[in-house]
């Protein structure tokens, strides 16, 4: 601290008038002095001496705000949990947007590899320095081929005495094959969800499953009592991108059947809608308008996949035809499997029949999005921010 002058003489006791210094001792005086405090960010300090009687009180003040940015934040990482990612190998660039989304998420890595006869090497390194801490893994089960060498890891995790197992599944692969129609119809959605409702509890108990607009809701029975399924969703991405857009004063919400009206409707009420239903027709089956009108508006299709894309594709000419200016497409996982992507165009400014404003996918398949990157009319929304909070639960 530097050096601080002394304050003004007191009244002396030995004054020739007594009167006047019992008054000036009776009425406490007040002196200030200002100092400042040698530190990286120096502050004025304040420091009173009132004098009513001996001894002299001295009192340190501190200034009115000191900047308390660095604190807050130091104090908002310790309240927040501390997780440790890992990921698989198609899911790197998704986990470094997630942890680049909070200092509480750290990465950590697996050595994927192989043995000559094909089945999976795989190594957790720092293994031990995993111990009672909070865990997660980002997962893709793009394909058959690499769900087992994940489910080794998966299974593997939550036996290194972490304190809580947490599994991050952006797409649910089978969950379009939820149902039997016939007599010997296989449901591999149940199929896999028993598969994870197996994975070994934790210290902190049974693994959190985070999945984004799971195909149906009513798959959430599907899983045991090992496993608790936390159920998001893409759809406030889409919500945020329309706001941002010139004409989102103009927008009507398009579904292609009533299961995805009966998914979203409620996350998208008040934008007016628009229900197409596929009808039969002699041997073709073909969509159809059942509910609202698209003329002179921009409509945006949404749905919760894409396989081939015949559907939206049927939807975007109906549209086109009864009056649509602008036709764009959501769909929270772009599946596209054989480059089926290609098949829509850009509009290039105004032909809704051939071609589409802007087609927003989520980064929920990695594969599509390393195929479809920089290319309109396609726009990537990241699911990272939304990973990272539910980290957080």
């Amino acid at each position: 601290m530097s050096a601080i002058s002394p304050p003004p003489p007191f009244p002396s006791s030995t004054s020739k008038t007594p009167n006047k210094t019992r008054n000036s001792l009776s009425t406490p005086s007040k002196y200030k002095i200002n100092c400042e405090l040698s530190s990286s960010a120096p502050q004025k300090w304040t420091i009173d001496c009132v004098s009513s009687g001996e001894p002299i009180h001295i009192i340190l003040k501190p200034p009115n705000s000191i900047p308390m940015a660095s604190s807050s934040l130091d104090s908002s990482l310790k309240n927040s949990k501390r997780v440790c990612l890992f990921h698989c190998s198609e899911m790197k660039d998704l986990a470094h947007r997630i942890a680049s989304e909070s200092d509480a998420i750290e990465l950590r890595s697996i050595t994927w590899r192989t043995f000559e006869d094909g089945f999976p090497n795989l190594f957790i390194s720092n293994a031990q320095g995993v111990r009672g801490q909070h865990a997660a893994f980002l997962a893709s089960f793009s394909s058959p081929g690499v769900i087992f060498e994940q489910l080794s890891v998966i299974y593997a995790l939550p036996k290194l005495f972490v304190s809580s197992f947490t599994l991050v599944l952006p797409f649910f692969p089978t969950g379009t094959s939820e149902r039997m129609e016939d007599e010997g119809d296989v449901a591999t959605a149940f199929t896999l969800a028993r598969i994870l409702s197996n994975i070994p509890i934790s210290r902190g108990g049974p693994t959190n499953l985070v999945i984004f607009d799971i195909h149906a809701l009513q798959e959430r029975f599907y899983f045991g009592d090992n496993i608790l399924p936390c159920f998001e969703s893409g759809i406030p991405l889409l919500l945020n991108r329309l706001q941002q857009l010139p004409d989102s004063d103009n927008i009507t919400v398009a579904f292609p059947d009533d299961g995805a009206w009966k998914r979203f409707h409620k996350q998208l009420q008040h934008f007016p809608m628009i229900v197409c239903a596929k009808v039969r027709e002699g041997d073709q089956r073909i969509v159809r308008i059942k509910e609202g009108d698209p003329k002179g508006r921009h409509v945006v299709i949404v749905d919760d996949l894409v396989q081939s894309g015949g559907t939206l594709t049927e939807c975007q000419k109906v549209l086109a035809k009864h009056g649509a200016t602008r036709i764009s497409a959501y769909v929270t996982h772009g599946i596209f499997p054989n480059k089926s992507w290609e098949r829509f165009k850009h509009d290039n400014g105004g032909n809704p029949e051939s071609g589409m404003t802007y087609f927003w996918i989520t980064d929920s398949c990695p594969d599509t999005v390393r195929q479809v990157k920089n290319k309109a009319p396609f726009e990537v929304l990241s699911l990272a921010a939304a990973i990272a909070t539910a980290l957080q639960v």
